[in-house]
């Protein structure tokens, strides 16, 4: 038995989301026939109170239409150091939108509305690229779950809308947020212009991202999904597995969440662990001192455990709807075992 523990990517779906995914009622969705993907889209546009939505095959197709719906090559986005448009979607911002990235050395992923303000380039200042764009991630990657404040996301719109900037969320985890949080889908769509949510990662679809706006910011999302390669068939059979989800596998969120905190309180009071970061939902960093790290990451291959490496001694667990009590308790075993 292998338990993975790298990414909440990993999980498979369930045999009630495959026995949903195998009864959809499909079509060309290229011609707009697919009336489950129909349902998907207009149900996500309902729970953030836009007036549309699209699907994609992925959360970087999805973020990397925003930047361009919102941009002009050689305009600036506003991000974080950790952000993942920056970090992890193969330099898209620039090969697909010909824009740049300004920097924000925040906390853990997440920054403050002063800092937006000081990182804004004078329009009037031609020798500087022009600020078009905020982009924040919620829940943060690479900051380890962690949730934004959501009066400060409320700060951050209104300077976007002082100086006429977009606000894109990359709400990968976004669901993750609301239930730690217990925030509301309504309140964030009121917050951005554009949202881009997953479903492949604690929902446990396969397959699937969906992208969110009013009809404004929208019109041309589905010109970029296509040149971009994103448009699809008989997508149905995908889109099924997200309403599947949307029903029954948010609130169990909490489940993750649960776990990752008790991982968390494990390693902290292992003396060969270094430092825990902050759990608020089901990421786990730490990180091991330097004669340690061998040692225990032998000792997790050796019981068929998969964690993520990050460098530096750093490490990521990942809790998801596959991890198991049982499973909690083997990967508890090994940590009081060592040393």
């Amino acid at each position: 038995m292998i338990i993975d523990l790298r990414s909440d990517t990993v999980t498979k779906p369930t045999p009630k989301m495959l026995e949903a995914m195998m009864q959809a009622k499909v079509g060309d969705d290229v011609y707009d026939e697919d009336e489950t993907v129909n349902a998907l889209e207009e149900k996500i546009a309902k729970l953030f109170g836009k007036e549309k939505a699209l699907f994609f095959p992925s959360g970087t197709m999805a973020n990397q239409t925003a930047i361009k719906l919102h941009t002009n090559p050689g305009d600036q986005v506003i991000c974080d150091k950790y952000a993942h448009i920056f970090n992890y979607e193969g330099g898209g911002a620039s090969f697909n939108s010909g824009v740049s990235c300004k920097l924000i050395d925040g906390n853990r992923g997440m920054f403050t509305a002063k800092q937006v303000e000081e990182a804004i380039n004078p329009p009037d200042f031609y020798h500087s690229p022009l600020t078009r764009l905020v982009e924040i991630e919620n829940t943060t990657n690479k900051g380890g779950g962690a949730c934004w404040d959501f009066d400060e996301i409320l700060k951050i719109k209104s300077l976007c809308k002082t100086h006429n900037l977009g606000f894109h969320l990359d709400g990968a985890r976004l669901w993750n947020a609301l239930v730690a949080k217990e925030e509301t889908t309504e309140q964030y769509g009121k917050a951005f212009d554009t949202i881009s949510v997953c479903l492949s990662k604690g929902l446990g679809c396969p397959v699937g991202s969906v992208l969110v706006g009013d009809k404004a910011i929208m019109e041309n999302a589905i010109r970029i999904r296509k040149i971009l390669g994103g448009g699809m068939r008989q997508v149905g059979f995908l889109a099924a597995a997200g309403l599947y989800a949307l029903d029954n596998n948010i609130e169990r969120l909490a489940e993750d969440h649960k776990k990752a905190k008790y991982i968390a309180e494990l390693l902290q009071q292992s003396n060969y662990v270094k430092n825990v970061e902050s759990v608020e939902t089901n990421i786990v960093i730490f990180e091991l001192y330097d004669e340690t790290s061998e040692k225990f990451l032998k000792s997790l291959s050796d019981n068929k455990i998969l964690i993520t490496n990050m460098g530096n001694n750093k490490l990521r667990m990942v809790t998801h709807l596959e991890i198991t009590d049982n499973e909690v308790d083997i990967l508890e075993n090994v940590i009081k075992s060592l040393f």
